[in-house]
């Protein structure tokens, strides 16, 4: 392995960490100096001098590999956990190492599950680096770093074939360094819109910028213990939902639709699959909540239902409402979006639409095949035949992905489950949802988890985020000699 390359890279990644702990260091000032100031001056003074050292004292080499490729993600990310938790543990309160990792690494997988039982508790500083780590997670810890190194473009080619998954850069239509591109100016162009919505709608310029970062990066952090409920207000509801949605989509669509001024690009069928599950998935909700006498009037139903299966679909994790005590029908609605999630090419996680709906036409195909086995089918996806490995590659992965999740539960259970949440955290973590269903809800938290169970958490949120391979390439490498 090329370590000049990788730790020129991977001190990139903590470069832009610090910086965003100056910024929040910076609100600490303007606040008369918090409790969260010092914390974060040392935290920066920290990530700074790590971040930097390889550019002072290793020189350049554009040479990488694909084994590089695959250490510089894994070590961009563990390293932006680590650094990332410092200014947690040293602020204290109820930080202990095991809570300051757990939010550490839910925000910066955009994960929006918290230990935190008093949001508000917090100085704006430490809310502010909290929700950044939302901003620079969703737009990818690597993705972040390659749109700052503009003169190391087989970096840029070679690391966004892997930060980017083969769904996702099918339809952008163009170099992989320059859907970089692409998905940085679309990610960028949500936060902006929805900064300047919320605020016009009545929050404060904090509020609009933490719930901007959380909206785009998909995450779920929020400046309120009620979190988007805080605000009472059915604008700013119909405003998130409007923004989760879209940053549940393509980004290499909306940006071929705003260039070509035409809707064409979004006659797709993820697309369509997409917002028929949320419209289904929405309706289905709303009545069994007016049914069950959750929510009084059948406006209060739709709005409740559509916000949280938006949500969670997104894996966005924001709530207007406790699901502590819904029905079961809304719930498994939940869970289940949480699973299939948004489309690929965006900033949300989970098995992806694209990949549910190859599954169900493979499952049709089979069915046909098994009808008329002298014909011979394909699985159309779009205006292309997928061919077999590339259907087999996405089967795979949801195989992969389920039994993930089986066998977290069964570690969680042997390890010692006193609060039966082994099942739905598990869930919750790998898809990068974030909040679930009873104590661990909407606007519940993760404090009351061992902290064994809360570092099975934080590995589920790290697997998904970045999709399984790259993470058992690495362990493979480690293992693999020549």
């Amino acid at each position: 392995m090329n370590l000049k390359v990788i730790s020129r890279n991977t001190g990139m990644a903590l470069l832009v960490s610090s910086l965003f702990m100056l910024v929040a260091a910076g609100i600490s000032l303007l606040d008369g100096g918090d409790k969260a100031l010092a914390p974060l001056l040392i935290s920066f003074a920290l990530t700074f001098t790590v971040g930097i050292f390889p550019f002072i004292f290793v020189r350049r080499t554009d040479g990488i590999t694909l084994r590089d490729g695959y250490m510089i993600i894994f070590l961009s990310w563990i390293l932006s956990f680590l650094f990332g938790m410092l200014p947690y543990a040293l602020y204290g309160g109820p930080f202990t190492l095991a809570n300051a990792w757990f939010e550490s690494v839910s925000g910066f997988t955009t994960t929006g599950a918290t230990i935190l039982e008093d949001v508000e508790a917090l100085p704006r500083s430490l809310l502010f680096w909290r929700s950044s780590t939302h901003f620079i997670g969703g737009l990818g810890v690597v993705v972040f770093l390659l749109l700052i190194i503009p003169n190391s473009s087989p970096v840029r080619l070679r690391l966004t074939n892997m930060e980017l998954s083969s769904i996702s850069r099918e339809d952008y239509q163009s170099r992989a360094n320059k859907s970089v591109s692409i998905f940085a100016r679309v990610y960028l162009a949500i936060f902006a819109l929805a900064f300047l919505s919320f605020w016009a709608a009545g929050m404060s310029a904090f509020d609009a910028v933490n719930h901007a970062f959380s909206v785009c990066a998909t995450g779920g952090f929020s400046t309120h213990n009620l979190s988007v409920g805080y605000f009472h207000s059915t604008l700013i509801s119909v405003l998130t939902i409007i923004f989760m949605t879209l940053a549940s989509l393509h980004f290499g669509l909306l940006y071929m639709s705003f260039v070509n001024r035409s809707l064409r690009p979004l006659n797709n069928p993820v697309l369509k699959f997409f917002l028929f599950s949320l419209a289904g998935g929405s309706f289905l909700a709303a009545v069994s909540l007016k049914l069950q006498g959750v929510d009084a009037t059948w406006g209060e139903a739709f709005l409740d239902a559509t916000f949280h299966v938006v949500s969670y679909t997104s894996t966005s994790g924001l709530a207007i409402s406790d699901n502590a005590n819904w029905p079961m029908l809304p719930c498994f609605i939940l869970i289940l979006g949480g699973l299939v999630c948004g489309c690929a090419g965006s900033t949300t996680c989970g098995l992806k639409s694209d990949r549910m709906l190859v599954l169900f036409k493979a499952i049709r195909m089979q069915i046909v095949k098994t009808l008329y086995p002298s014909s011979i089918f394909e699985v159309r996806f779009g205006k292309r035949m997928l061919r077999d490995e590339e259907v087999y590659q996405q089967i795979l992965y949801i195989a992969l992905f389920l039994l993930l999740i089986a066998l977290s539960s069964v570690l969680c259970v042997v390890i010692g489950d006193p609060n039966q949440h082994a099942l739905l955290g598990s869930i919750a973590s790998l898809t990068n949802v974030g909040p679930s269903l009873g104590t661990i809800g909407s606007f519940g938290n993760y404090n009351a988890e061992p902290d064994a169970l809360k570092f099975i958490f934080s590995f589920d949120m790290f697997l998904g985020r970045v999709e399984i391979y790259p993470i058992l390439a690495v362990i493979a490498s480690v293992f693999h000699k020549g």
